[in-house]
């Protein structure tokens, strides 16, 4: 049985901000969601800490080459992230729907004694006003017959925003299989033209 976590994110006015970290090789965008199995101790401290706080914490992407001794495995751009469900496994491991809520960039990084990292970032302002092109439309529909071809996947997403462009390119960039410096680079400060014609570019050489 899901046990609903209806708690809002608390936003700090302060753009700065003290989060955990929690490094995948997948990753969450604004507006984007995913489900986690967590069973390392570190984790299930971090979900802990989260759910009583009501902050959220940060999901970032790994960096396969970066040292971990120096903290440079974890990418600079990540999301600041909220616990929407959560649930017992049978396994004994803890079941997690997170949503992504908006881009942080990172600061520095220590390590705690159980091995959590914990990040000063810098929140981003979110991106508004992105108008749909003619362009748009095309990614917003085969965004839709992705939906409709992976009901799961559409399960985790009950209202669906695809009339608004940035909300469908955040859905793409995570389902591509892109590699996480591509990523990275493409997530520079107002991004959304950049990744507009990224994408659009992409589609028309598939065609």
């Amino acid at each position: 049985m899901i046990l609903k976590y209806c708690g809002q994110l608390v936003m700090n006015n302060n753009r700065k901000q003290t989060l955990g970290l929690f490094p995948l090789t997948s990753h969450v965008l604004p507006g984007g969601r995913m489900q986690l199995r967590v069973y390392e101790p570190r984790y299930l401290r971090l979900v802990r800490d989260s759910l009583r706080a009501q902050q959220g914490f940060g999901l970032c992407m790994l960096n396969p080459n970066g040292s971990k001794e120096e903290n440079k495995h974890i990418y600079p751009v990540g999301t600041l992230v909220r616990i929407i469900d959560f649930e017992s496994l049978q396994d004994g491991c803890l079941g997690i729907t997170i949503e992504g809520n908006q881009l942080f960039d990172i600061e520095s990084i220590r390590t705690e004694s159980d091995g959590l990292r914990i990040g000063e970032v810098q929140l981003r302002q979110p991106i508004n006003g992105v108008h749909e092109s003619e362009q748009d439309r095309e990614l917003r529909s085969r965004l839709q017959e992705v939906f409709e071809s992976y009901p799961e996947f559409a399960h985790l997403y009950p209202h669906k925003q695809l009339d608004d462009p940035l909300w469908v390119y955040h859905r793409w960039l995570e389902i591509l299989p892109l590699q996480p410096d591509t990523k990275q680079d493409l997530l520079k400060d107002n991004y959304s033209q950049s990744v507009r014609v990224f994408l659009q570019e992409l589609f028309e050489q598939n065609q």
